[in-house]
């Protein structure tokens, strides 16, 4: 029997900000039932252009709305200045790059990247920024970075966005449960653990004899 968790996600949406307690505590649910957990990125936004009030105005109320939803701690002030570009596709890339290297540590590099971005308003689009959390996370600094802007990683990459868009996952965090090639969707979009938690049980039960 073959048997595990796909996370889909993007480092930079709010709503996986807002999750990362829950996924966590789901992860280390399946892990102790001997089932672990793939991270796939999704891919949220790429873009070549600096944000406008606009668009800055709106996704920051996003964020207050998983701050109250969830509790999650964000710093609004300083958060995106008038030169950010909301490219996700260098942080993804950075888990990517973590996970062909050393699958266990992505998850430590996830919650760096994510602090980072919404508790410290640092801009987590750019390789120096993505390759000092990776050292932080225990990468060694050199072979993260020459791995991280390599063709291989930026294919495989995109080969994540692709695989996201090809099942018509539209939005995230998305938890699906894998047995033997067949998907389950455990979530799509926020839950509390309350009610995950349980729906997790069942599936890891019914994998056990499966």
């Amino acid at each position: 029997m073959s048997a595990r968790l796909l996370y889909v996600m993007d480092p930079m949406c709010s709503w996986c900000w807002g999750f990362a307690p829950v996924a966590a505590a789901l992860i280390d649910q399946a892990r102790q039932a001997g089932v672990e957990t793939r991270l796939v990125v999704g891919g949220l936004r790429s873009g070549s252009s600096a944000l406008d009030a606009s668009t800055r105005r709106y996704i920051l109320e996003h964020w207050q709305a998983v701050n109250q939803a969830t509790g999650q701690t964000f710093q609004f002030e300083g958060a995106m200045p008038d030169s950010f570009v909301y490219d996700t596709e260098p942080a993804c890339r950075a888990l990517v790059t973590a996970r062909s290297l050393d699958a266990d540590k992505v998850w430590t590099l996830l919650v760096l990247i994510q602090q980072a971005f919404y508790q410290r308003a640092e801009d987590v689009t750019l390789a120096p920024t993505l390759v000092n959390l990776a050292e932080q996370a225990g990468f060694d600094r050199a072979a993260f970075a020459a791995a991280f802007t390599s063709a291989d990683q930026r294919s495989a990459t995109a080969a994540d966005f692709t695989w996201v868009q090809d099942l018509g996952i539209a939005g995230f965090p998305t938890l699906l449960a894998e047995r033997n090639g067949q998907l389950a969707l455990l979530t799509n979009g926020y839950q509390a653990l309350e009610s995950l938690e349980p729906l997790l049980g069942r599936w890891l039960e019914r994998a056990a004899y499966a």
